[in-house]
């Protein structure tokens, strides 16, 4: 899953607020373990997106799958969305009847998205 943060300070805010509910209750963790996950959650948006997302909670009503790791990491990059190969994610590979070209995930036929995007939704 790629992710855009289009508001990095709403996103640290939100993660700032859960924490401080987090922590505020009882039996909570403490005071040096907070200021760090404050601390992680300013400095880095994937940190800060970890913090409010469970991905447990994601997969846990699929049926058919069991999570069994989960990492977060983030970059700072230039994307143009104008630019036809700024995200050519198949490595080169001209493979476009091919039902399994979403990394393995089967193609679910649907492509034409009300807002006219052609994006495969797998």
């Amino acid at each position: 899953m790629v992710l855009e943060i289009t508001d990095a300070d709403a996103l640290s805010g939100t993660a700032l607020e859960s924490l401080a509910a987090e922590y505020g209750e009882p039996g909570g963790e403490s005071a040096e373990e907070r200021t760090h996950a404050e601390t992680a959650v300013r400095e880095d948006g994937a940190e800060a997106l970890a913090s409010l997302i469970d991905p447990f909670d994601l997969v846990s009503e699929v049926p058919g799958v069991e999570l069994t790791q989960a990492s977060w990491s983030s970059e700072t990059i230039d994307y143009d969305p104008e630019d036809p190969d700024g995200w050519d994610l198949d490595d080169g590979q001209d493979d476009e009847d091919d039902d399994e070209s979403a990394f393995g995930v089967p193609h679910n036929g649907e492509e034409d998205d009300k807002d006219g995007s052609t994006e495969r939704r797998a």
